[in-house]
């Protein structure tokens, strides 16, 4: 399966339609800073699963209620997800790290920092950050998972998406 990571859209959608287009993802994920440019999307791509949470500029602009951090399985690979805000990922990713940890999870997503991640740590946690999809020189995530485990996974480019994905 494929999944699309996006983040810090903040209103500009062209560059993650292109994604979408390009990629065909299985399913997108969205880790907030605009929470509403990811329902906008999910609305033109009805046939994707989307999974989003709202971020720091997303206090105003969706229920206030909505989780900000969620963990569950994607197909077979437990993933937290959150916009890092709320783990002070800008100081340091320790605490988004922990939690992940604490929760069994197989991988965590987080955005908020604008800077791009994609690694796995000695324990075989995979760090995932797709950096911003909302400025000039966009990026964001693809992550593959097999038999219930990543088994790649990487940033691309607005470059990346001219060649053949």
């Amino acid at each position: 399966m494929n999944i699309l990571v996006l983040s810090d859209s903040h209103a500009a959608l062209s560059f993650m339609r292109l994604c979408i287009d390009r990629v065909k993802p299985d399913e997108v994920i969205h880790l907030g800073d605009y929470y509403e440019d990811a329902q906008c999307l999910q609305d033109g791509y009805t046939h994707i699963p989307f999974h989003i949470v709202p971020g720091n500029c997303d206090r105003y602009r969706c229920d206030p209620d909505l989780p900000r951090v969620l963990c569950y399985e994607i197909d077979g690979v437990k993933m937290l997800m959150t916009h890092g805000h709320q783990h002070d990922v800008k100081m340091g990713i320790g605490g988004l790290v922990a939690e992940a940890r604490r929760r069994g999870a197989q991988a965590a997503l987080y955005g908020h920092t604008h800077r791009s991640d994609c690694h796995r740590e000695d324990d075989g946690l995979w760090i995932v950050n797709p950096g911003t999809c909302g400025s000039y020189s966009g990026t964001a995530a693809i992550i593959v998972t097999e038999n219930k485990k990543i088994s790649a996974c990487r940033i691309i480019t607005q470059a990346d998406l001219e060649e053949p994905i």
